[in-house]
């Protein structure tokens, strides 16, 4: 969970100019040059990213693809050292989150949540227990150095005991590189993470020179405390004037200590080339739910905040550059999603039908499709979904349709126009399927998990139940439904109204739901039979 900052004042910023000392020896992978973050080749490396609460939610490992899928090309992953109640991160763990991050070609900003406000927070891990623990899964990460990036422990001081904060934090490096790590070290600073001290600011050139291999950026965390565009440039200008790296390691759009300037924070950050990482992909609780870019990790349902932070001007869709350790060039994403298959229509009723098609492909991940509907020259957009099938409604009986599909990416590329599908809705009234249709919809999907949703309506007279039928073509199983009584034989469904849904008036409509599971490959809708009673 996010901390939260007890106090907050603006000190006029008295800048000084450092100039930095070459280091004592070279650096391995991603490193410092010259006050910047640039991988072992030397391309410079602006991170783009979101955090994710992995320690808490360790199942939700399909959450590494679908940031990757927004266009970062990082990720931040709270992790664990054993101090607080959510237990520590083995070395295995850690091995998987790697492998998480490099199969989905995302730098690996790795921290320690236990040190949260250390000195006000009641269990909170000092910096040198972060340091034990890092030595404790060292086996895990020598030789990731250029995909990993060692964020020493989180916020490591609330707003009490922080004037500790320079010597821990200098005698942390120290320790890591007499261990051996090679890695860039990324250090947080106090008063949780806000430094409305300036004790972080003003102490910088003390901590930098404590790296033998001037590997070090600092990470400013924003929330109340920079609620101006002139809180946020002054701090982040103190850093870059005197040749220091900085980061902001997270921010957001709210939050209960204040309003931060979120729209300050991504422009200052663009125009000047400093990374930043957002707050957070799900799972937020104690009142700031809010700062989920995501609901309940389905990254089809974004956030007020999510939409901004993804979408919006100077967000990471438009500006984010894939590493160069993973092809990226540095340049932005120009490539459009591949076309997407033909769709083939089911399910066609008097007002609706079921759409699905062959998914597309891209460079940074397919973030959505748009339906539209095909009349000569013209184009209208009927729906818009992250998912390869569509359950269409309103459409007007005894009418002749052509759809067809647009894929686009996180960097609102456009893919060209799919073949079209040719519908034709029957009339309307009770005749159809014994007086009823049913129309199924694939609410939401994760990892090897879906939400699906059936809506049944009445032909011209009143009904006392109905029965829905289908058969899945791709595995999927249903593993618990609501409003309706199924009896499943193999891959076959029939699903009857309960007590309370029964009974429906003249083309009254009724729903009932389910979870199952997919592949994660293929969920196509199947074609659906509604009889009545």
């Amino acid at each position: 969970m996010r901390s939260r900052l007890g106090a907050a004042c603006v000190v006029t910023l008295l800048l000084s100019v450092f100039f930095m000392a070459e280091p004592a020896q070279a650096a391995t992978g991603i490193r410092i040059s010259s006050g910047r973050l640039v991988e072992a080749n030397g391309t410079e490396l602006v991170l783009r990213g979101i955090n994710h609460a992995h320690v808490w939610y360790q199942q939700q490992t399909s959450s590494f693809a679908n940031i990757k899928a927004t266009g970062a090309n990082s990720v931040r992953v709270v992790l664990g050292s054993g101090q607080r109640g959510w237990g520590t991160s083995p070395a295995s763990d850690v091995a998987n989150v790697i492998s998480l991050c490099k199969q989905n070609r995302l730098i690996c900003v790795l921290e320690v949540h236990d040190t949260t406000g250390y000195g006000e927070q009641s269990g909170a891990a000092t910096l040198a227990q972060a340091v034990d623990y890092w030595i404790s899964v060292q086996s895990a990460l020598t030789g990731q150095e250029n995909y990993v990036i060692l964020n020493i422990g989180n916020e490591p001081f609330g707003n009490q005991g922080y004037a500790a904060w320079t010597t821990d934090t200098a005698n942390a490096i120290r320790r890591l590189r007499s261990a051996g790590f090679q890695h860039t070290i990324m250090v947080d600073a106090p008063n949780w993470g806000q430094d409305w001290t300036f004790t972080m600011r003003d102490n910088a050139p003390t901590v930098y020179a404590a790296d033998t291999t001037g590997n070090t950026i600092f990470s400013i965390h924003m929330y109340g405390v920079f609620d101006t565009s002139a809180e946020v440039s002054a701090y982040l200008s103190s850093f870059t004037s005197r040749g220091l790296p900085i980061v902001v390691g997270e921010f957001g759009n709210n939050h209960s200590d204040g309003n931060p300037d979120e729209d300050a924070i991504m422009s200052y950050a663009q125009a000047n080339r400093i990374g930043y990482l957002g707050w957070s992909w799900s799972g937020n609780g104690g009142g700031v739910e809010y700062l989920d870019m995501v609901l309940n990790f389905n990254p089809a349902t974004r956030s007020e905040w999510g939409t901004r932070f993804i979408a919006g001007a100077n967000g990471i869709a438009a500006t984010s550059r894939e590493a160069s350790i993973y092809g990226g060039t540095g340049t932005p994403d120009t490539q459009a999603p591949t076309t997407p298959g033909t769709p083939t229509a089911s399910n066609v009723t008097s007002t609706g039908a079921n759409l699905a098609w062959t998914a597309s492909t891209d460079n940074v991940g397919v973030s959505g499709y748009t339906v539209v509907r095909v009349q000569g020259s013209t184009e209208t957009t009927v729906t818009s979904t992250a998912t390869n099938s569509a359950a269409l409604t309103g459409l007007t009986p005894s009418t002749a349709y052509t759809f067809a599909v647009y894929a686009r990416d996180a960097a609102g590329n456009r893919s060209t126009r799919s073949g079209t599908v040719n519908v034709t809705t029957p009339a309307g009234g009770g005749g159809g399927n014994n007086g009823c249709t049913a129309t199924y919809r694939i609410a939401g999907s994760w990892s090897g998990n879906f939400q699906g949703e059936v809506t049944v309506t009445n032909g011209t007279t009143a009904s006392t139940g109905w029965t829905v039928t289908w058969t899945y073509a791709n595995g999927q199983t249903i593993t618990q439904m609501w409003s309706g009584q199924d009896t499943p034989s193999g891959a076959s469904h029939s699903v009857r109204n309960v007590n309370y849904n029964g009974n429906l008036g003249p083309n009254a409509s009724t729903m009932f739901g389910f979870l199952g599971t997919w592949n994660n490959t293929t969920n196509s809708v199947p074609t659906l039979s509604c009889t009545r009673s």
